[in-house]
């Protein structure tokens, strides 16, 4: 890879996502697809679009991104990181308008692990006192 690319890394839940980021012209690959052909819903596409727009930055950079794991809404969650924390290395001026909006926090909301002698983590068997 040329020298310019910027790296960045963002995840949420079980999801990483890997940022790359250089000057261009706003495109956007997500695994090598286009983010409306990787995602099946809008309000993903709506999500990952949100730091561009926020930070003022439509148009000004290219993003390659390649994601792992987790769903797709937890992916988007995590690419969403990832291009708020590339744009930030990128361009610091955006960092302001990046952190109002809280796009550079992690979620660190995870999935409690099950317990033992449990059908869940919290859920417990049916209690029969007779």
């Amino acid at each position: 890879m040329p020298d310019n690319w910027i790296f960045a890394t963002g995840r949420r839940k079980t999801s990483i996502a890997r940022v790359m980021v250089r000057k261009g012209n706003g495109n956007v690959l997500i695994n090598n697809k286009n983010p409306e052909d990787y995602f099946p819903t809008k309000n993903q596409v709506v999500l990952i679009n949100q730091p561009i727009e926020s930070s003022s930055n439509n148009g000004k950079w290219d993003f390659k991104i390649t994601v792992r794991g987790g769903g797709f809404n937890g992916q988007a969650g995590a690419i969403r990181h990832g291009i708020a924390r590339a744009l930030l290395e990128a361009d610091p001026d955006s960092k302001q308008a990046l952190s109002k909006a809280g796009f550079l926090t992690r979620d660190a909301r995870m999935v409690e692990r099950k317990k033992a002698g449990r059908p869940k983590a919290r859920k417990r068997f049916q209690f029969s006192k007779r």
